[in-house]
């Protein structure tokens, strides 16, 4: 299996592995967001944050190409990862997923056992290695071995909501990504099942960059290195045009924003 497909770039001595620039992203003739350049640094975890509707999905989908899959959807402007423009003709997206693989806001499990939900990907790709090895590595990155390594043939539908999402992250890492995008990753868990999410992304981030959309703010604070604002243009209110409004270190967008508009948002004011 290709490792990875697109050489890296480093940029003021920290490597930057997903960026876009004067990005703005449409659903047949709408504008759903506009104007975007960020950096995102390898081996992070960044958060984008925001009221719904300001693209803050959209954006993350970009990164793997997700968006194709929606009839009418187009992009203008730069994506890369690493220092290959994601939307030439030349890129395979399919390769694009393997290497920045996803994870949805509702666990998604295929309907088979919990150990063919992790072997799928690799036998698609034509994995050679060992299998039950591979199986055992990703369930324990995702800090499920434990909880599961008695009934791996048992039907991942078996699981609980928060250990579906842990299986589902499992399966994203089988395939030998660099990154992990997740959006809404625990919105539809529990508290103590939220808790492990976020753990779990923090352990990750040791060998993966991880990139998560979130309505919760705490989560952001608690989990994300860096945080991108984003909301909906005041000069265009009425047709919804997702803009990024300020994107820096976490503690700085939570504690000193330089923006009006995202200290109104974190304190509560709008949104």
């Amino acid at each position: 299996m290709e490792a990875n497909i697109l050489p890296s770039v480093k940029t003021q001595n920290e490597e930057i592995i997903l960026s876009t620039k004067n990005a703005s992203f449409f659903y047949h003739d709408k504008t759903a967001v506009k104007n975007v350049t960020l950096n995102i640094k390898k081996n992070k975890i960044t958060s984008f944050i925001g009221p719904s509707g300001c693209g803050k999905s959209t954006l993350l989908r970009s990164f793997n190409r997700m968006n194709d899959l929606i009839p009418g959807a187009s992009v203008e402007g730069d994506v890369y990862y690493k220092d290959q423009n994601l939307y030439k003709s030349s890129i395979d997206p399919v390769k694009i997923r393997q290497q920045v693989g996803m994870v949805f806001q509702k666990p998604n499990p295929f309907p088979k056992s919990i150990y063919e939900n992790i072997a799928f990907g690799p036998k698609i790709n034509q994995f050679q290695g060992n299998m039950d090895e591979l199986v055992e590595s990703c369930l324990m990155k995702a800090a499920l071995w434990d909880e599961v390594k008695d009934k791996l043939n048992e039907s991942a539908y078996a699981l609980s909501g928060g250990q579906q999402q842990r299986l589902c992250i499992a399966r994203a890492l089988a395939v030998f990504p660099d990154v992990l995008l997740m959006d809404e990753p625990a919105s539809a868990l529990d508290p103590i099942a939220t808790l492990r999410i976020e753990d779990l992304m923090n352990d990750l981030k040791e060998e993966y960059t991880i990139v998560v959309v979130t309505h919760n703010m705490q989560q952001a604070s608690r989990v994300s290195d860096y945080t991108a604002f984003m909301s909906i243009d005041r000069d265009r209110i009425d047709e919804r045009i997702g803009v990024l409004v300020e994107y820096d270190e976490t503690i700085k967008i939570f504690t000193n924003p330089k923006n009006k508009e995202t200290e109104d948002y974190i304190t509560g004011r709008f949104g």
